[in-house]
């Protein structure tokens, strides 16, 4: 690459930093502020109304399940354009409706039922949405031979005949259709319709002939809803929560490029470079999707700053083996990057099917994490793979052509992994053993094998409503301990109520004389009104349907990663054994969560797959490698495959380590400096990762080698070959 384009190429890639940079300011420094000017922010973050509804009608079908959802998600909407609506389990509709707080005005008027009505075209009403059996989309045939969109009606019986005479009566003429006082159609009546089938035609698409379809279905819909569950959120919480993510952010940014480039010199700067567009990026994309940004979110996108060093580690890892190889810069540089790719690829697209099986199994904050954690791989992979090669190449174009600006691999003795191997797989049984000792202690102690949260088990939710605004940093030192003692539950979890300084403190379930305790504790201690004192049992029956969800997450996420993986490698062993080893990892953080008494809640299942998408991700480097160095011999003795999975993981390892630090030192920060709710999220992954490091670099391969030798007969070397 000639010296003026290589300069003109980083004067483009530091104009895009700066003005990607910008750009991303404006965006986070007015989140919150305004409509159409920041980035949408869901319930925790933002603060709101969350409302979980039971369906009392027993024999309730998909469709009217999906018409009521349809129904509320219409009427939600005034209040918020973020506001979701969304399926919990077989028969319970949960409400999320970001940025209110008049919680009592809007649970009486969800509760008023939509009116579908049928009008003359003077606007008076001669049917209801009662008199329509059924509204369905189709598609026809227009007189151009066209495609063209439509509703067709059936009416009752006793509708028929007045719809008849009305349609006939009005030829030429529209009938508005009226849905809550506002027309949602006006069709022109083009003949008598008669027999009580009819059709509402001029649909723009199939998406629109079928959301009016469901709004007409609607009108005649009598499901019973009942309230499960209410709550209010307060903002300050999220405005806390986002400025303690973005100090963790740009702290652990700071310390990875510091990182970077003592460790791989020019090549680190590069990293660097791409590091910081990946991050402002990440911003852009967020707002440009109108993707809405959830508390895990944000730990999606922390996470994904560490992730992302990992395919810089490898293509780095890989250039320098070349140079020490004897290539020059050049060649090294455009053989590392293409003998990266395959790993990256591989270990990316693993992590985004975790992402996709997020997706639709989780629900909520977790979808949140799922799509800003998909987001932020498609995004490093694009950066890592174009961004860092155009800017590597370019500092080669302006003069750094020697290897002491890359640094040369350093021969490293092949370390004999697979000699130890009973010894690894000792103590990977051991610390999984522990793990369900210690849920066994639990047990018998009464305390539940794991700590599962009011999510799962249910609870109390007490709220209290104070004559001042007191600060999360005052109701955590101050009044959790208190509710502690009295309540002998060391897991409280609290919320601000916003706009009449009320806390929300949730406790497992308490009997009288508990809630009596906690009445009197805040009437003696903070001179509270006992009648401003209000409790409310949380119902546990989505327990099993949230234990169901992660369960099936997990197998879907194991069973598809382990068909990719045998596609990819063209061998079931080296799938197998990447399943185990991932079983391994689940089962060490299943471990932690129940020593540490870590609170299992709805981000159990992002913390298991995310576990998955990383460790998984680690194990393919090792194994691209091993494919790499066995390549074309069709005949290998049991040493000589010892030999190759020794010196594939030890060539490996500074990858792994750096990789595992860098996302390690990113948790880490989250942990220290996120709220309550991303502790719980952070301490499990922690785990993971470190259980991910030793899976990849002690058990996996040693896996593979044990499962491959079972066929192959131990053969000695002839000496003098």
């Amino acid at each position: 690459m000639k010296k003026n384009k290589s300069v003109a190429i980083l004067v483009i890639v530091l104009a895009a930093i700066v003005g990607f940079s910008y750009y991303a300011s404006i965006i986070l420094s007015s989140t919150g502020k305004g409509e159409g000017q920041n980035i949408s922010l869901g319930l925790d973050l933002a603060g709101g109304v969350s409302i979980t509804y039971q369906v009392e009608d027993e024999d309730a079908t998909s469709e009217e399940l999906s018409d009521t959802i349809y129904k509320l998600q219409k009427r939600v909407e005034a209040y918020s354009t973020e506001a979701n609506v969304y399926q919990s389990g077989d028969d319970r509709i949960c409400v999320e409706i970001p940025g209110v707080t008049d919680a009592n005005d809007i649970l009486e008027e969800l509760g008023t039922p939509g009116s579908l009505q049928f009008a003359d075209p003077e606007g008076n009403v001669f049917m209801t949405g009662d008199d329509v059996v059924d509204a369905q989309p189709a598609t026809y045939k227009d007189d151009y031979n066209n495609n063209a969109y439509c509703v067709e009606l059936v009416l009752s019986d006793s509708a028929a005949e007045t719809f008849s005479e009305m349609t006939g009566a009005n030829i030429g003429k529209q009938m508005p259709i009226i849905y809550d006082g506002q027309t949602i159609s006006n069709p022109t009546v083009q003949s008598q319709i008669s027999g009580g089938k009819a059709q509402i035609t001029g649909m723009d698409s199939f998406e629109d002939a079928s959301n009016l379809a469901s709004q007409i279905r609607i009108g005649s819909l009598s499901l019973t809803l009942s309230e499960l569950e209410s709550q209010v959120v307060g903002a300050q919480l999220g405005q806390e929560a986002i400025s303690q993510a973005l100090k963790a952010a740009a702290i652990g940014l700071a310390l990875i490029m510091i990182f970077m480039i003592a460790y791989y010199l020019m090549a680190g700067v590069a990293a660097s470079i791409a590091l910081v567009i990946y991050s402002v990026l990440t911003v852009a994309v967020l707002y440009w999707f109108d993707i809405t940004l959830t508390l895990p979110g944000i730990a999606g996108i922390i996470l994904g700053i560490g992730m992302a060093v990992d395919a810089n580690v490898v293509i780095y890892g890989r250039i320098r083996e070349e140079l020490a190889a004897g290539k020059s810069v050049f060649s090294a540089m455009k053989d590392g990057f293409k003998k990266a790719q395959s790993a990256i690829i591989d270990g990316n697209v693993t992590t985004l099917i975790v992402a996709a099986i997020l997706a639709w199994k989780g629900s909520g904050t977790v979808k949140g994490f799922a799509y800003t954690l998909a987001i932020g791989i498609i995004i490093s992979l694009i950066t890592s793979l174009f961004v860092t090669r155009f800017v590597m190449y370019s500092f080669y174009g302006i003069g750094l052509k020697d290897a002491k600006f890359y640094g040369k691999a350093k021969e490293r003795k092949t370390i004999n992994f697979t000699k130890y191997r009973p010894i690894f797989y000792v103590i990977a049984v051991a610390c999984i053993a522990s793990g369900f000792i210690g849920m066994g202690v639990n047990k018998a102690n009464g305390n539940g094998a794991l700590n599962y949260s009011l999510e799962f088990v249910g609870g109390t939710s007490n709220t209290v409503i104070f004559d001042k605004d007191y600060t999360l940093e005052e109701i955590d030192s101050e009044m959790v301990p208190l509710v502690q003692e009295v309540t002998g539950d060391t897991d409280v979890f609290v919320q601000k109520v916003a706009g009449n300084n009320g806390v929300i403190f949730k406790t497992r379930n308490l009997n009288l004389e508990e809630r009596e305790a906690f009445n009197k504790v805040f009437v003696d201690q903070f001179g509270v009104d006992e009648d401003t004192i209000s409790s409310q049992t949380i119902s546990s029956t989505i327990s099993s349907e949230m234990t169901s969800d992660a369960i099936t997450a997990v197998i879907i996420a194991v069973i598809l990663i382990m068909i990719y993986i045998a596609i990819r490698f063209h061998d079931v062993r080296f799938a197998t054994a990447s399943v185990i080893a991932l079983i391994h990892d689940i089962l060490l953080v299943l471990a932690s969560y129940a020593l540490i008494r870590i609170s299992v809640g709805s981000t159990f299942i992002a913390a298991m797959l995310t576990i998955l998408g990383y460790s998984i991700n680690d194990t393919i480097v090792v194994f691209d490698r091993v494919r790499e160095n066995i390549h074309n011999r069709k005949k290998v003795s049991k040493e000589e495959l010892a030999e190759i999975g020794d010196r594939s993981v030890t060539q490996t390892l500074a990858r792994s380590i750096n990789t595992s630090l860098t996302t390690f030192v990113m948790v880490l920060l989250l942990y220290i400096l996120g709220v309550a709710s991303i502790k719980d999220f952070a301490l499990p992954l922690m785990v993971g990762i470190v259980a991910g490091l030793f899976s990849s670099v002690c058990l996996s391969t040693n896996l593979w080698f044990d499962l491959k030798t079972l066929f192959v007969k131990k053969t000695a070397k002839k000496s003098g070959k």
